[in-house]
């Protein structure tokens, strides 16, 4: 990771939470005068190339934590499919009250899942039949020179 000052980092770490350079630069241990003076200064520190690329690769990270991976798909899929996960559900009981009751995958549910995963694991293909009209062109590339035994 890139190497800044403490103000630097600070100011890079409350930017990516706020997304505001004002408040970031205020708020990181600068002294200031001003909201204008902390604005131009806080614009200033986002347009240095080690504050950039160290507020870039934090939100890489960021990102990169949010997004769910493969392995984490592939095991919700398995999960739904067996009827592991539930799901809460609002139930009626009277007088217009409702409680929340715990309701497993239904079945419809359950075959997407393993639709899903049989797709990823190639185990079936889906055929499709094409038709047309397609032009045939035959080239005679064979020399009178041939000779026949």
């Amino acid at each position: 990771m890139t190497k800044l000052t403490p103000k630097q980092q600070a100011f890079a770490d409350l930017y990516i939470e706020t997304a505001n350079a004002t408040t970031s630069y205020k708020n990181s241990g600068y002294s200031v005068k001003s909201d204008k003076e902390a604005a131009v200064e806080g614009s200033k520190l986002l347009r240095n190339p080690k504050v950039r690329a160290y507020i870039e690769e934090r939100m890489d990270q960021k990102s990169a934590q949010r997004v769910a991976k493969q392995d984490e798909i592939l095991s919700f899929l398995t999960q739904v499919m067996r009827g592991e996960l539930t799901e809460q559900v609002p139930i009626g009981v009277g007088e217009g009250m409702q409680e929340l009751e715990d309701k497993n995958p239904s079945l419809k549910d359950r075959v997407k899942a393993a639709e899903l995963l049989g797709k990823r694991y190639s185990m079936w293909t889906e055929k499709k039949e094409i038709e047309g009209n397609m032009g045939v062109t035959i080239v005679d590339n064979v020399g009178d020179d041939f000779e026949h035994d």
